[in-house]
């Protein structure tokens, strides 16, 4: 690449051209210097810019040193010249000499050039020259200005970090001198702030690069100090000298008479702008006010709103062209006036009061900008014509109904909500009997057009109600109201004319599905894959993997989709052949959308007792390097599941190493893929009649004999399913869940069409589909909003079905175990599939098939329950005419919702965005908000406190330990989810106000939540709370208080707050949890030296860290309804000598990470119930007590790096229970050695294995 250097006036642009080419021509070892070397190239760009742009201030024409900046310029312009082209020199002798020379001569270079710039910085900008800069020059015009600034601004945001902070906070400046000269600003009015603005891009520069160069951390923190204080007083503005400029300013602006509405609208785009500095500059005012009033609060919040709504309506094409010419500018003297509020505002301000002049203004402004959005919106006509979901509408009728209830009780007791005298009771009153008159045409209208017009007209205006009375709770005008009113008593007459004209009277039942549903055979879903057939594939696939080459070899299941293969692959993954063949185990599912980082994290959690946390903050460098080391000398077997690419192979394989020891890659594809010339593919046979038949047999009546009268029309219905399994596990779905005398209309529905026709079965699935009661039908579309094979965790999906309003009150049971009969009801309909169980059995992770994933996503788009988006270009519908009340990001990249999300849209649900921060405005009406991975550091997202219709929050913080007192806003808010996190984090004393609360929880198992003490004992309680992940601490008097307030706690963790001083115990060291009598499972953590009180009712217990002796164990081992126990990590001492009588319930036990336990002892009648022992790296334990032997119902023992005389006590209790007649005891044992080879060294290089577990997402 040849460059012409000399006299160029775009050296610095031809300078980092030329960097980035060196950057792709040459290795890598020279990225991290070029990208040095472009930040100091770009700082030396904007210096000189300056220079060469500047000119003497009139009062100092005289001056002798008159070329002292034209000098500095050309020796900046003949330093980048020079020290490129003895760069472009270096490159060209390796070019020539590319085999003899090495790269040696090229990074001295580089070196070099990068010394010579810091040594310019340091000899001849320094502050003298800045301040000698400052007093003589000035650049004055505004356009020359604004360059400066985006010059300096991009260099800054280079350099990451705080200068990034800094550089976006010149661009408030620029922005700010580009609204006020729309707004006819000019002359004299703007010269302050165009100079002030020049000083301070100049300073940030010098500042930036006396930060950069420097290599002393005292002079880095204080000139990181200085650049804090230029943005707290000169930008934001904290010094009243500047604050005054900038109000003059905005005076001059809101006056003049020369704004141009044309200009306005070609330039809208720089009010939007404007408006968004400012809201960015609210924001972060806002996040120190930890004791701000919540009034104050909520109006800051809402003129933030306020502000947010009017970019939104600036950036909307149609919608601003609509506006009249005093509303648009009304809009640009509204930004004049949030200005002047929001630059008179401190901190010390909002926390201690507004002056009066400034809570006018406010107050004022709050004033207009609700008018203006009255002006511009309009309910009943934002929602006429929309598409609502057809999912499911009586049911959300009914949620609707319920809160109409509520609000009618709340309307009475609380004058704030204020809505007209019995109106809510009136519309309450005519939905009901809709609601009635519905049911009661629900079969009919199926074949009556007339019938079916009205039912749709109806729900159309209940959604409209719904809307806009939901829009008057979170504070829009009562008059729409009316009107929504009137079209519902209209409804009502027509309705009653209609039934009274109608013969055929239905009944107050809903009988609108055709199949009569039965209770479910089983009390908790469990894994259910059952392979029928195959057996000599397995033979076939087991032998590929355990003999032939010693080199790395892949054996591949192929076959269209619903053929079985991953269960095919699954059976021989667990085969015990194979589990003692292969030294590591590990497997992934890869699927159509994957990275290199999930494909890595998920491989290593089969094969590492590292925690997924861990592995999720870690990059693929490192993560693939972790792999390579533990597979290393290993045999090993890696499954990847539903590979649809080799670029998938491609991004693990480096991290897979060939020792040639006969490891193997198995996986499964609908595609034939070719990794390697002799790779074996085993295409996967469809089932024979035979085998469809047997496995229809197990699905639906599992080990239950068939019945005899059955076997015609279950042969019929097994054949039509043409031997794809998932056809035949689908319907035996539907069988399962059908009245035995119903099955022949089940087998008229089957046809050979299902197969012939659509050969991937969703005819088969839109069967299954309409066989679903109402209920069910929300509650399986809902998986469309989760990734394709996700494992999604079972307690965050009932939560969110909860909040979404699908599952329905019922007096027996609390809502939590309502929305768990829905799932095993999916489940017994073999429509999902539980992926991972919990130790108390029932499901712990789930998930569906990539058909019935696919189907879930084309059916809710198509019923408009659910809208995906893919890119940013999806976003388009959420202006069009379906509007979906449920958005879920599953990609897209930097989507910035704010340029098309209209005024009041209908969205009730937005789920796992991405990336872009609140850069976007939440719609008020949502009840549901899930940030995935966005993630909000060192500061809480306060827009979310407008919200006052949500019920779920989750959100991924860093660097925040307390929740603002404005979370009382969100009254309705029933589970508050907080991912990652660094900190405990304290509740306000509000929280006790938000009486719907249901679960409290953390991802984090050592953060929790630490409640407010003061006041406890006129503090109301929190009835409702379900779930908590608890922070304590014991020195404190407050602990049984607190618990007194969560009567209803079923599951709680606890940990002890973090803290760097030592905990002093309360009173003789106990603590009580025997007052919570509904919990059910406990998990307490880092409680070392402390007794226990439990409750009798608990069933689930965990420990760790709490460091018990052993004589504390009989406390526990009379509970009498205990089912699992987890001692984990330094629990408990030496020996344990178990008592008479004691555990009588307990089915899992678990003792894991003891390294003081040496001796264990017990009696026949201890553990009668026991199901599973599991003991991992316990080094000292010499056995396990042989009666184990005698416990009748024992199914698995796994032990894991413990003594090999642990081993030989398990082997022992295997035999033991053989001699009793039962064969069904499994044992696992890995990593059991001689007590004296157990070094440390040995300790650490041994993995334990995960094997046949696939690691579940987070929730």
């Amino acid at each position: 690449m040849e460059i012409c250097w000399s006299g160029s006036p775009s050296c610095f642009e031809f300078a980092l051209d030329y960097l980035g080419w060196i950057n792709e021509a040459f290795p890598s070892e020279f990225s991290v210097a070029i990208s040095e070397l472009e930040r100091e190239v770009r700082l030396l760009q904007s210096f000189n810019l300056y220079l060469t742009k500047c000119r003497r201030r009139r009062n100092h024409e005289t001056c002798l040193e008159q070329d002292e900046k034209e000098v500095t310029s050309f020796r900046i312009q003949n330093l980048i010249i020079r020290r490129m082209q003895d760069l472009e020199f270096a490159c060209s002798e390796r070019l020539i000499h590319s085999c003899s020379a090495d790269l040696s001569r090229l990074g001295s270079e580089l070196t070099r050039v990068r010394e010579a710039i810091k040594l310019f910085f340091e000899t001849h900008i320094k502050e003298p020259c800045i301040n000698f800069l400052l007093e003589y020059y000035w650049l004055r015009d505004p356009e020359l200005v604004i360059d400066f600034i985006d010059s300096v601004s991009k260099a800054l945001a280079k350099m990451n970090g705080f200068h990034f902070h800094f550089g976006k906070k010149l661009m408030l400046l620029k922005s700010f001198i580009l609204f006020a000269m729309l707004r006819g600003v000019k002359g004299q009015q703007l010269i302050d702030l165009l100079i002030h603005a020049e000083v301070m891009a100049i300073n940030a520069l010098h500042l930036a690069s006396l930060w950069y160069f420097h290599t002393d951390n005292e002079v880095r923190n204080q000139t990181k100090l200085q650049m804090s204080r230029l943005i707290d007083e000169k930008i934001n503005p904290g010094d009243p000298q500047v604050r005054e400029t900038y109000i003059h300013v905005l005076t001059a602006a809101k006056l003049s008479r020369s704004s141009d509405i044309s200009a306005l609208e070609k330039n809208k785009h720089l009010v939007a702008d404007f408006m968004d500095h400012l809201v960015q500059n609210t924001a972060e005012l806002l996040q120190p006010c930890t004791n701000a009033p919540v009034l104050i609060m909520n109006q800051m919040l809402k003129l933030v709103d306020g502000l947010r709504f009017l970019t939104i309506l600036l950036r909307h094409q149609e919608k601003f062209k609509d506006l009249c010419h005093e509303l648009k500018n009304l809009i640009g003297v509204v930004a004049c006036d949030a200005a002047v509020v929001i630059f008179s505002l401190s901190v010390n301000q909002i926390e201690k009061g507004l002056a009066k002049e400034t809570d006018l203004a406010l107050f004022h402004l709050l004033k207009v900008l609700k008018f203006i959005r009255a002006e511009v919106t309009d309910p009943v006509t934002s929602v006429s014509g929309f598409g609502f979901p057809r999912t499911n509408e009586l049911g959300s009728m009914d949620f609707f109904l319920e809160n109409l209830k509520e609000l009618e009780i709340c309307n009475e007791a609380d004058d704030s909500i204020a809505f007209p005298k019995d109106q809510i009771h009136t519309v309450l009153e005519d939905l009901v009997f809709l609601r009635s008159f519905l049911v009661k045409i629900a079969d009919q209208r199926n074949w009556n057009g007339k019938l079916q017009a009205l039912w749709s007209r109806i729900m159309e205006v209940v959604h409209g109600a719904e809307f806009v009375i939901d829009s008057i709770v979170a504070g829009d005008k009562h008059e729409y109201l009316e009107r929504v009113a009137r079209d519902i008593q209209l409804l009502r007459t027509e309705a009653r004319e209609t039934y009274d004209s109608t013969r055929h009277d239905c009944g107050a039942q809903r009988t609108n599905q055709k199949s009569f549903r039965i209770e479910s055979k089983r009390s908790i879903p469990v894994l259910n894959e059952v392979l029928v057939g195959f057996d000599d594939e397995v033979k076939t696939i087991i032998h590929s993997l355990t003999r032939g080459s010693k080199l790395l070899d892949f054996v591949s299941i192929v076959g269209m989709a619903g053929l079985g293969k991953t269960t095919l692959a699954n059976r021989v993954y667990n085969d015990p052949l194979i589990l003692s063949h292969f030294h590591s185990l590990a497997r992934c599912t890869v699927s159509q959308v994957y990275s290199m980082h999930n494909l890595l994290v998920q491989l290593l959690c089969c094969i590492s007792s590292r925690s997924l946390d861990e592995y999720l903050e870690m990059d693929e460098n490192d993560l693939a390097h972790e792999l390579y080391k533990l597979l290393k000398r290993n045999r090993y077997l890696i499954f990847l599941d539903d590979v649809w690419e080799i670029k998938a192979w491609n991004l693990v394989k480096s991290s897979l190493p060939d020792d040639a020891n006969g490891s193997r890659i198995l996986f499964t594809s609908r595609i034939q893929l070719q990794f390697n010339p002799d790779s074996r593919a085993h295409n996967l046979r469809q089932l024979t009649e035979e085998e469809s038949w047997k496995l229809l047999q197990k699905k639906v009546f599992g080990k239950e004999s068939f019945p005899p009268t059955l076997g015609k029309v279950g042969s019929q219905i097994a054949k039509l399913c043409r031997g794809l399994p998932l056809t035949v596990v689908l319907v035996a779905g539907i069988l399962a869940n059908t009245a035995e005398d119903c099955w022949k209309e089940v087998a008229k529905s089957l046809t050979s069409s299902i197969v012939l026709d659509d050969e991937y079965g969703m005819t088969t699935l839109e069967l299954s589909y309409s066989h679903l009661s109402d209920d069910l039908k929300p509650c399986l579309l809902y998986f469309g909003a989760f990734q394709e094979d996700e494992n999604v965790p079972v307690q965050r999906l009932l939560w969110l079905w909860i909040s979404e309003g699908f599952v329905r009150k019922t007096e027996e049971k609390s809502l939590e175990d309502v929305a768990y009969d829905y799932l095993k009801d999916l489940v017994d309909r073999s429509l999902v599939t539980v992926s991972e169980q919990r130790t108390m059995g029932g499901a712990k992770a789930c998930r569906v098939h990539d058909l019935v994933h696919e189907f879930c996503v084309k059916k809710a788009k198509e019923e408009n329950f659910l809208h995906i988006l893919h890119s940013r270009n999806d976003c388009c519908i959420l202006t069009g005419p379906s509007n979906p009340l449920r958005v879920c990001n599953r990609r897209a990249r930097n989507l910035m919702i704010r340029e098309s999300m209209p005024e009041f849209p209908s969205a009730r649900s937005l789920l796992s965005f991405k990336e872009d921060g609140l850069g976007f405005w939440l719609p008020k009406l949502l009840r549901v908000l899930d940030f995935g991975e966005l993630e909000f550091v060192a500061y809480f997202p306060m827009e979310v406190f407008l919200l006052a219709h949500l019920r779920y929050l989750a959100l991924r913080i860093r660097g925040v330990n307390f929740i603002p007192a404005a979370i009382a806003n969100l009254s309705r808010l029933q589970t508050f989810l907080l991912r990652g996190n660094n900190y405990d984090c304290l509740l306000p004393k509000t929280i006790w106000n938000i009486k719907t609360l249901r679960h409290l929880w953390t991802t984090d198992p050592d953060i929790g939540f630490m409640f407010p003490v003061e006041n406890l004992e006129v503090s109301p309680g929190l009835d409702h709370l379900d779930t908590l992940s608890l922070a304590v601490d014991p020195s404190s008097q407050s602990l049984q208080k607190t618990l007194a307030k969560l009567p209803s706690i079923r599951r709680l963790r606890c940990n002890m707050k973090k803290s760097s001083e030592e905990t002093t115990r309360i009173g003789n060291g106990i603590l009580g949890f025997d007052c919570l009598s509904q919990l059910e499972s406990l998990t307490l953590r880092h409680f070392g030296g402390f007794g226990f009180k439990f409750p009798l009712n608990l069933k689930k217990l965990t420990l760790r860290k709490t460091d018990q002796p052993w004589s504390e164990i009989s406390t526990i081992g009379k509970l009498p309804n205990l089912e699992v126990l987890k001692l984990l990590f330094y629990s408990f001492g030496e020996e344990w000598e178990m008592k008479e009588e004691e555990f009588p319930k307990l089915r899992v036990l678990k003792l894991i990470n003891l390294p003081s336990f040496r001796s264990w002892t017990a009696s026949s009648d201890n553990f009668p119930r026991l199901e599973k022992l599991v003991v991992d790296w316990c080094p000292n334990l010499e056995e396990v007590p042989s009666c184990l032997g005698e416990c009748p119902t024992l199914e698995m023992i796994e032990v894991r790096g413990c003594r090999e005389s642990v081993a030989n006590s398990v082997k022992q209790i295997q035999q033991e229970q053989i001699d009793m007649g039962n064969e069904a005891l499994k044992i696992s044992i890995e990593y059991c050695v001689h007590a004296r080879s157990s070094s440390k060294e040995e300790k650490k290089s041994q993995v334990p294995q995960k094997q046949s577990q696939i690691p579940s997402q987070r929730v």
